[in-house]
């Protein structure tokens, strides 16, 4: 853990949350997913901040594209590979002996829940800044916006270009055993009264699902 500490600049006033946000559900109850649903928000907000200062010509519809790219499972995987939490996640034996420590949604969630854990133990500015490191050496540019839009993504921008709030997502239940959960989530759009559910591996890919449902839906009732 020390070593951790060193590698994310930050040492942690209260141990405990730097545990919790390394615990999956599959190896306590006092496991990490409320501090990953707190850094995920706080993350999303800093490297809007970041991208805002460094993109300053880019419209709003580009740099949420920019957003998501930053922010998608793909990148958060490599950036907590990169600080060796393979090594450090607390997993439940059938977690574990199913390659949890490698899974990419599983890590993640657990530099989300660090993130989270950062924020309550030091205040924004220290999560801000621990976002900016993680992120010095991945390349930012205009080009990004290129990749296609995932499904959360462009739900937003649909809201968006309406005028009407962002969604609500839920998780509506998890099911089967502790190492192999799918997360049943709703996605709601309080503005129609309509929402739609989607199933996933990871709270993520849940609501990715839920999100795709939901476009389908809007697509063919909605101009």
């Amino acid at each position: 853990m020390s070593g951790l500490q060193a590698r994310l600049q930050h040492q942690f006033s209260d141990p405990k949350l730097l545990a919790r946000a390394l615990t999956h559900r599959s190896f306590s109850s006092d496991h990490n997913e409320r501090l990953e649903f707190l850094g995920d928000s706080v993350l999303s907000l800093a490297v809007s901040a970041l991208i805002y200062d460094r993109l300053r010509d880019l419209p709003e519809g580009e740099l949420s594209r920019v957003r998501a790219n930053l922010v998608k499972q793909e990148t958060l995987h490599q950036l907590a590979a990169g600080l060796g939490l393979s090594d450090l996640l607390r997993l439940g034996e059938g977690e574990a002996r199913s390659g949890g420590q490698k899974r990419p949604s599983i890590l993640a969630d657990a530099l989300e829940a660090l993130i989270g854990a950062v924020f309550l133990d030091a205040g924004y500015l220290a999560a801000e800044a621990l976002v900016r490191r993680l992120f010095s050496a991945v390349e930012i540019s205009p080009q990004m916006q290129a990749t296609a839009k995932d499904p959360k993504t462009e739900l937003q921008e649909w809201l968006q270009g309406r005028k009407m709030k962002l969604p609500l997502y839920r998780v509506v239940a998890t099911l089967g055993a502790a190492h192999k959960q799918t997360f049943d989530v709703e996605c709601e759009i309080a503005e129609l009264g309509h929402a739609e559910r989607g199933i996933g591996g990871s709270r993520r890919a849940g609501e990715q699902a839920a999100a795709t449902a939901m476009l389908a839906y809007l697509k063919t009732h909605q101009k």
